[in-house]
């Protein structure tokens, strides 16, 4: 039993909880959090992480497959995996943009054509995978992308060569000097009117192909020739790529055109000769041969005559140094007249013309 004492005081303390909950305002803002605890026990080591070959890209090239030794192989027996040129030439700066693989791969990367290197290399390498290829830059088979496809602009004839991938051969593959470089001069150092000094390099200085397959030669106006894009240019895809490399992913690399890649436009083509016009190129190229060495303008071996027989400087009119030029042109270009057929007839033509007058 209660006493009625103790009834009183259990009234109050109701009372005092109802008045406390009627009065009771809103739920403030919460408090800043208190410091952290201390670190528990560190847990268990997991289970060791497994690499499948599948995770690795790595291996979309490197694997068991003849995938990159295959290309080496080819590489190997071509001219730009043989030659040597490099060790000589690669330290200037004049020429190590082609003359060296690196040089030539951090100035595309860098948009500079040849005549804007500024240093040799100083260990010159040859035109390797690294050259053409974006190699190691994302380790899968992204890095066979070309360096470059992007159109080029020829440093001595303003034309722009836009072949697909072929653009990446023709940053090199085009001539350094037109004739015009070769314009006599005086002992001042002023220009001869209608005269050219010869010199044993009278031509583009190798691998002119670019020029030739867009017909642009600076003596297309000399000697009255209208120059135009041959058909290699114009028809077939990737240019330089599609006939050197057959333009597949397992492209010939040893860069030797094939018949094989011929029969897509020739259907009925049995040798490179197709429809003798390699033949016919041979004969004319002879005869313009014969005819500079009559005009005393060229050697047995093919070399320029360079001195009068007093052993002054010989110099040209500026026809017959058309003539001899061509000769170089053409000679230079190495492809028996196939990169544009057309052209080098009518160079030659023209050239024999000249000499005839």
């Amino acid at each position: 039993m209660f006493t009625k004492k103790t009834l009183v005081l259990i009234g109050i303390l109701i009372a005092t909880a109802v008045l406390m909950t009627a009065c009771a305002g809103a739920q403030g803002e919460p408090g800043p959090a208190g410091p952290a605890g201390p670190a528990g026990p560190e847990g268990p080591a997991g289970p060791a992480a497994v690499m499948n070959a599948a995770d690795l890209t790595c291996t979309e090239c490197h694997n068991d497959t003849a995938l990159i030794t295959s290309k080496k192989a080819n590489w190997q027996e071509s001219l730009h995996g043989q030659g040597t040129a490099f060790i000589e030439e690669g330290g200037n700066k004049n020429c190590a943009f082609c003359h060296s693989g690196a040089t030539f791969s951090a100035s595309v990367a860098k948009g500079l054509a040849f005549n804007a290197v500024e240093s040799g290399d100083a260990n010159p390498t040859h035109q390797d995978c690294r050259t053409c290829h974006q190699i190691h830059t994302t380790y899968t088979k992204a890095d066979f992308a070309l360096e470059t496809d992007a159109p080029v602009t020829f440093v001595v004839s303003g034309a722009t060569f836009d072949g697909g991938n072929g653009n990446l051969c023709a940053n090199c593959h085009q001539a350094r000097r037109y004739m015009a470089n070769f314009a006599a001069k005086d002992a001042a150092g002023t220009v001869i009117p209608d005269k050219y000094q010869a010199s044993v390099r009278f031509n583009t200085h190798l691998s002119d192909q670019g020029d030739i397959i867009l017909g642009v030669l600076d003596v297309n106006e000399i000697l009255g020739v209208e120059g135009k894009p041959g058909a290699h240019y114009n028809m077939v895809e990737n240019t330089c790529v599609g006939c050197h490399m057959g333009g597949s992913e397992t492209a010939n690399h040893r860069f030797r055109p094939e018949v094989t890649a011929c029969v897509a436009c020739h259907a009925d083509a049995k040798s490179l000769d197709v429809n003798g016009a390699v033949t016919a190129f041979e004969e004319k190229f002879a005869e313009l041969h014969d005819a500079l060495i009559a005009e005393g303008l060229l050697n047995e071996d093919g070399s320029p005559v360079t001195k009068n027989a007093d052993g002054t400087p010989l110099l040209i009119d500026t026809k017959p140094a058309a003539a001899l030029f061509v000769y170089g042109a053409l000679e230079e270009d190495a492809s028996l007249g196939v990169h544009n057929p057309n052209y080098a007839k009518a160079l030659i033509e023209a050239a024999l013309a000249a000499l005839a007058e």
